[in-house]
């Protein structure tokens, strides 16, 4: 399996991925890198299908992977996961993310990017 090491050994990268998966999921738009956005997607994708099943197995199996965070007192990233999105990509058989460019960075020049959930609310 090919991956970007994004500079970082692989405990960094894992909490990394872990982070920024669970923003997307809390405010269903997060900016970053390109290369973080696109290893991101894949993880995003995969966890979506999972949330999709909805059965005890996978729900254990996305939270051991998604940090247990609340947006503003309300619910956590795992309850709206299986909650709303997995309800709102119930006919959508794949592709629940898209990536749009922004331009380089100020500084580094490095390519911005939005990850954003596709029909977000």
């Amino acid at each position: 399996m090919a991956y970007q090491k994004l500079g970082r050994n692989s405990s960094a990268r894992k909490a990394l991925f872990r982070d920024l998966v669970t923003d997307l999921f809390l405010y269903e738009r997060i900016q970053t890198t390109e290369a973080k956005a696109k290893e991101v997607r894949s993880i995003a994708e995969k966890l979506i299908t999972k949330a999709k099943k909805g059965d005890l197995h996978a729900r254990r199996q996305v939270a051991a992977f998604v940090r247990r965070e609340t947006l503003d007192g309300e619910q956590d990233a795992i309850q709206k996961l299986f909650s709303e999105l997995a309800t709102r990509y119930t006919e959508r058989p794949g592709g629940y993310t898209r990536i749009l460019k922004l331009g380089p960075r100020r500084g580094d020049a490095a390519p911005m990017v939005y990850l954003e959930l596709v029909d977000r609310a």
